[in-house]
C-alpha cells in the first residue's frame, strides 16, 4: 500500500480517488498514492461526497464528524482530513481493509491464497 498520508496538527489528510455512479459502494484499493473509493451515488449536489464520507466512516471506524472534505468538492481527486488520529493508526486501518478486500476477492474466484 502506498497511500500518501499527510500528518497535520488536526489529524491526517487522506487522499482519495473517487468514482461516483459505480455499481457498488466500496473501497477498491489504492492507485497513485490515493485510496480508490467507489460509490453508487452520482456526483450531484454533494451526494457522492456524502456517500464517500459515510463509507469511510463505516469501514475505518471513525465518526462522520471526524472526516472533513478539505478539497476536491467537484472533482474525483479529494483530500479528506481524519481528525484526532495519527498516520500510523490510519495506515493500519486502511491496510486491514485492503487485505480483507483481497481475501474476499480470492474467495469469489475460488482461491484460498
Amino acid at each position: 500500500m502506498a497511500i500518501d498520508l499527510v500528518s497535520t496538527e488536526q489529524g491526517v489528510v487522506l487522499p482519495i480517488k473517487a468514482s461516483p455512479g459505480a455499481r457498488k459502494t466500496e473501497i477498491r484499493g489504492s492507485h497513485d498514492g490515493r485510496l480508490r473509493v467507489a460509490v453508487t451515488q452520482v456526483a450531484e449536489k454533494g451526494k457522492a461526497n456524502q456517500a464517500i464520507i459515510a463509507l469511510l466512516s463505516k469501514r475505518l471506524g471513525y465518526s462522520k464528524s471526524q472526516l472533513i472534505l478539505l478539497s476536491g468538492q467537484t472533482g474525483s481527486c479529494k483530500n479528506i482530513l481524519v481528525q484526532g488520529i495519527d498516520a500510523a493508526e490510519l495506515k493500519f486501518r486502511i491496510e486491514s481493509i485492503l487485505s480483507l478486500n483481497v481475501g474476499e476477492a480470492n474467495k469469489k474466484k475460488g482461491r484460498d491464497d
